[in-house]
Order: C-alpha cells, then sequence, then structure tokens
C-alpha cells in the first residue's frame, strides 16, 4: 500500500465517503468533516484541534461541528466535537462510532470504517441537533488532506 495520502482512498472512495458525509447531514444540523494526513506532529487530538480551526469549523452557528482525523501512518484517528456538541453529550459519547471504525480500520477497510464513523456521527448528532429547515451546509462535504 502507498503511504500517499492521495492514494490513501481511490477517487471513487473518497465519492464513497462524501456521499455518506451528505446522508448523515439530511438528518442532523451538526457538520461533519474527515482529514487525513500521512502523520500526525505530536499529540493527535491536539493535532485534531488545530485542523479544525484551520478549518474554520469553529464557525458553525451551533458549533456543532465533527471532525474526523486520521494519521495514515500513525494509525491514530481522532473524533473531535466542537464545544456545542461537548456541552451537551456525555462524556463516552464517541465510544461506540470509535469502536465501529477501530474494527474496520483493523481489518484494513479504511473506507468502510470512514463510512460507518461518519454515518454513526450524524445518527448521534441527531438526536442533540436535529435537522430543521433553516439548516444550511456550513462546511463543505469534501475530504481534506495534510
Amino acid at each position: 500500500m502507498s503511504n500517499k495520502v492521495e492514494d490513501f482512498l481511490t477517487p471513487d472512495e473518497e465519492q464513497d465517503v462524501i456521499e455518506a458525509i451528505r446522508v448523515a447531514e439530511l438528518n442532523t444540523s451538526g457538520e461533519i468533516r474527515v482529514h487525513i494526513e500521512k502523520t500526525c506532529e505530536g499529540n493527535a487530538t491536539n493535532r485534531a484541534l488545530d485542523l479544525f480551526h484551520t478549518l474554520k469549523m469553529d464557525n458553525t452557528k451551533l458549533q456543532n461541528a465533527v471532525l474526523i482525523y486520521l494519521a495514515i501512518e500513525d494509525k491514530t484517528f481522532v473524533i473531535y466535537g466542537d464545544k456545542g456538541i461537548n456541552d451537551v453529550v456525555e462524556n463516552e459519547f464517541w465510544d461506540s462510532t470509535k469502536e465501529i471504525m477501530q474494527l474496520y480500520f483493523k481489518k484494513g477497510d479504511f473506507k468502510q470504517g470512514l463510512i460507518e464513523g461518519v454515518l454513526k456521527s450524524g445518527e448521534q448528532l441527531k438526536k442533540y441537533f436535529p435537522y430543521t429547515d433553516s439548516d444550511s451546509n456550513e462546511l463543505t462535504n469534501e475530504i481534506s488532506k495534510g
């Protein structure tokens, strides 16, 4: 397997993940993004937080954006939710989502792991941030890469 970020997902797989984001966001006012990079400098959670700001994900109206951050070579990933989410959910909120993703990642099925993580995030967010008619897609669904 190539270690280049661009080769991590095929264009078709990438479209499948983007479609999962679109579908997940149909049920919630929350915003979900995926960021993939080769390696993580330092702490993955801190890196996810930096990216969250860099990608302007902290500008959503309800502070309810989620970043799924993946560092390929380090085999690490973080689900980072904004303040609006963390203020209302229990501490273990993302654990089941992480577990599902890990099952797929361990098998080397990264596309399906990301899709399941995105869809599960959407389901989780729906409870606290249901979709309303006034919602707009505040953030792009494209996968960003480092």
